[in-house]
């Protein structure tokens, strides 16, 4: 009798979880519970307790974070201004240059023939410090890159114009004068355009960085308010429920916030006081004084351009009239120019011999006053002005960015200690609420 094989063991499948019985409730899913834990645990006053507790610890933090931000704030637009401002004394350099070299070659024309050697080499300095401005000045701002591009281009036909009057000037050939004048105007219509919109722009960037110093002290009074107010409030809450009147750990983190306020706010209030008088003081002084000698060389090449004209030049004499007064009313601006008027003065005054010759009929005699190398020529009177603001202005400019970068540096380091503050005054909260909980286990 053969027997068979015994089937094997049947395996058992997981057991499925099973229905609620009908007319029973379902479990409440997970989310429920949770949310009822949490309702829990936030219950009566120790649950108030942990929530005041949570409150606190978020206001501090977020206070520390708001301290860092207001440095950070602050020196940013500390570092944009000093940015900035080197940046327009970069543009205002390239039109003083630019002016300069044309008054160069204005006065030399008058000359005749070869110029001085000096005053051609003069020109070429010029023109080869404008074109090396202008490259560091594209690479400092990309903003203003497509408008000096578009400035090398003018200079390019300034320059060709230059060279076209001065070959026919060493041949007596009077078409000399008309590319002469026809350079001037392109440096004069094409040019110099574009350097003002650079300026415009570039004090517009200087003057909203100035402006934005001081908000960072907005973040840490705003924040450093709400962070005591809540602070504040937790004490009162506490010694109303405890019947204890101070709580030290939330005393100490509200101490700690209300001192990070004023040293750090009469510290950023310092740094913001100090730009705004660099403002008004050495950067009015440096913009002032710049305008002063760009107007200052636009009269020197019209004083030659009216001379050059032989009768025909009273255009340029107003020019002259009109870049003269300019420079009158920016040297008036500048507090610390002490001496540089007078310089100025005498300077016009010789230009009024030059005319009073001229319209005489005494051309050469005029010519001789506009271009001679003794002491009482237009020339010598321009050169003493010349030096001396010139070495005004580079006080001025140094000291601006000098004082702009001390402002800086007189900035607290709480944008790396805002954070590690504002932690410890959680951590001091946290501590303090605990205290008080342990009282309910």
């Amino acid at each position: 009798m053969t027997q068979t094989a015994s089937a094997p063991p049947a395996t058992r499948s997981p057991a499925a979880p099973q229905a609620a019985a009908p007319g029973q409730p379902a479990p409440p899913p997970v989310a429920q519970l949770v949310k009822g834990r949490i309702a829990t645990w936030f219950e009566g006053t120790p649950g108030r307790m942990r929530a005041l507790l949570i409150v606190a610890a978020i206001v501090s933090v977020v206070f520390g974070l708001a301290a860092a931000q207001g440095y950070n704030q602050s020196d940013g637009a500390l570092q944009r201004a000093e940015a900035n401002t080197a940046q327009l004394v970069r543009i205002q350099a390239i039109h003083t240059n630019l002016v300069s070299a044309n008054a160069d070659a204005t006065n030399a024309f008058l000359v005749g023939g070869l110029e001085p050697p000096a005053q051609r080499q003069h020109f070429v300095d010029s023109m080869a410090t404008a074109a090396r401005l202008i490259s560091e000045a594209a690479t400092a701002q990309p903003a203003d890159q497509k408008a000096l591009g578009e400035l090398n281009a003018t200079l390019l036909t300034y320059q060709g114009l230059i060279e076209q009057a001065r070959a026919n000037n060493r041949q007596g050939l009077p078409i000399g004068s008309q590319y002469l004048k026809d350079a001037s105007a392109t440096l004069q219509g094409d040019s110099l355009p574009v350097l003002k919109e650079l300026v415009k722009a570039n004090q517009s960037r200087v003057n909203t960085e100035f402006d934005g110093i001081n908000d960072g002290n907005l973040w840490l009074i705003v924040a450093g308010l709400l962070a005591l107010a809540v602070l504040v409030g937790c004490l009162v809450w506490l010694a109303k429920r405890s019947h204890r009147y101070l709580n030290l750990p939330i005393a100490a983190a509200a101490a700690l916030v209300l001192f990070t306020m004023v040293v750090g706010g009469a510290s950023l209030a310092g740094s913001s006081s100090d730009a705004k008088e660099t403002r008004n003081e050495a950067f009015a002084d440096t913009l002032a004084l710049s305008q002063a000698r760009i107007s200052a060389y636009d009269a020197k090449s019209n004083e030659s351009l009216t001379l050059i004209a032989r009768g025909s030049g009273a255009a340029f004499e107003d020019a002259w009239k009109k870049a003269a007064d300019n420079t009158g009313s920016q040297l008036g601006r500048v507090e610390r120019g002490v001496g540089l008027a007078p310089l100025w003065n005498r300077y016009r005054a010789v230009h009024v011999e030059i005319r009073n010759e001229d319209d005489r009929g005494n051309w050469d005699a005029a010519v001789e006053k506009a271009i001679g190398e003794n002491n009482i020529s237009s020339n010598a009177a321009f050169k003493a002005f010349d030096d001396r603001s010139s070495r005004d202005l580079s006080r001025f400019s140094e000291t601006a960015r000098a004082e702009l970068s001390q402002a800086r540096n007189d900035l607290p380091p709480i944008g790396w200690l805002g954070l590690p503050i504002g932690i410890v005054a959680a951590l001091l909260a946290a501590w303090g609420f605990s205290q008080r909980l342990e009282e309910y286990r």
